[in-house]
């Protein structure tokens, strides 16, 4: 195990990007560099070269891609975790073919998966500056294996929130939401984000198949929730799949949002359906776990059980705070468990969650929760 910190006394995230293509390296070098929180210090063609930089001096950050000469990318990473764990970011092209493959790094220990910036448009290359930067960043939060990160103050830019997507409620129309939304069976809504895809993966494969409805929002690009949602469904007893728009919201299902599109939950009667739908960034993200949580605190109410994983940011602090009000059990990850602390921090900080928890006693509170709602379900041995 490494103890491998970021310098304290350090302004920037010192980045290294591993990359076979100098234009790639070329646009992301521009890209981070172009933070003033950010520090590029140096760019390999392959995992070979990047070791003599290592060797020489040790990246807060290394964003590294998957396909490359002499040695390939998810080999190195597991050398990288065996040796001296850094935090890595997988910089990938949006080939399905490739998606099943950064499912394996994330689970080698890889904190990140982005896509490789295009400069085709101009709002994609917008939209990839933002993404890329902040994802550097939660980064260099991130805890891996045992070696804890440095604290990092970075700058709170002006940011949409769940209203461009899903209108707020007044307190009047909330009162009388709480009174008329009939009793149903519980939906548990979950948001994660860094470190996150890990996280799902132990809350869901300790529920049994009999357990109540599941919706997340992973912040993962477009093109690997897919991927995602087919390695958790072959490890977990209930089912799990990517979420398309009018799906209906069943006991033993769990629904991914894909990469890109907000999920949001509908109600008609006593029968739920989600939507997945296009819309603006809302908390530097799409899809956004403050728009699903909105969605659940408004259609289900105290029928909904809302949890925060593990993630940069405050993404599903507001939301979980409105699921709160609407009687929804309300339930954040520790610090302890948290690879960033971000996401579960501001959550409790706006006094969100009514139950801090380890990520090992999460799957057995949405059990027993569900359970006191009259839902039941067994325990997976």
């Amino acid at each position: 195990m490494s103890n491998h910190r970021p310098n304290p006394s350090a302004e920037k995230i010192k980045v290294l990007i591993v990359d076979d293509s100098a234009s790639v390296r070329t646009t992301l070098s521009a890209i981070l560099s172009d933070d003033p929180e950010i520090e590029v210090m140096g760019t390999a063609a392959d995992p070979y070269l990047a070791a003599e930089k290592i060797r020489k001096e040790v990246p807060d950050v290394l964003f590294l891609d998957i396909e490359m000469p002499r040695m390939d990318g998810l080999t190195f990473l597991r050398k990288i975790m065996g040796q001296r764990p850094i935090p890595v970011v997988i910089c990938s092209s949006l080939a399905s073919e490739q998606s099943d493959v950064m499912m394996e790094a994330l689970a080698a220990g890889a904190v990140d998966v982005i896509t490789k910036p295009r400069v085709d448009t101009k709002q994609f290359l917008t939209d990839s500056r933002m993404l890329i930067c902040d994802v550097a960043k939660a980064a260099a939060h991130a805890k891996v294996r045992s070696g804890a990160r440095k604290e990092v103050k970075t700058v709170v830019e002006a940011k949409q929130f769940a209203d461009a997507v899903i209108p707020a409620i007044s307190e009047t129309r909330a009162a009388s939401l709480r009174r008329s939304i009939p009793k149903t069976e519980p939906i548990v809504s979950i948001g994660a984000s860094t470190g996150g895809t890990e996280a799902l993966a132990a809350v869901l494969t300790s529920l049994p198949a009999e357990s109540p409805p599941i919706l997340i929002v992973q912040h993962m690009p477009e093109g690997f929730t897919a991927a995602f949602a087919r390695r958790l469904n072959g490890i977990c007893a209930v089912a799990v799949k990517e979420a398309a728009d009018g799906d209906v919201v069943l006991p033993g299902r769990v629904l991914i949002a894909p990469g890109n599109r907000h999920m949001l939950l509908r109600r008609t009667a006593t029968r739920y359906t989600v939507t997945v739908q296009d819309g603006p960034y809302v908390c530097r993200h799409r899809p956004s776990v403050d728009v699903l949580f909105r969605s659940s605190a408004q259609n289900a109410g105290a029928n909904a059980m809302g949890v925060i994983l593990t993630g940069m940011g405050d993404d599903g602090a507001r939301g979980l705070s409105e699921m709160k009000a609407m009687g929804s059990h309300t339930v954040a990850q520790d610090e302890e468990t948290s690879v960033v602390f971000g996401m579960p921090k501001e959550a409790i900080g706006l006094g969100a969650a009514a139950k801090v928890l380890p990520l090992q006693k999460i799957a057995g509170e949405i059990l027993r929760h569900c359970a006191s709602t009259g839902f039941t379900a067994k325990v997976a041995s």
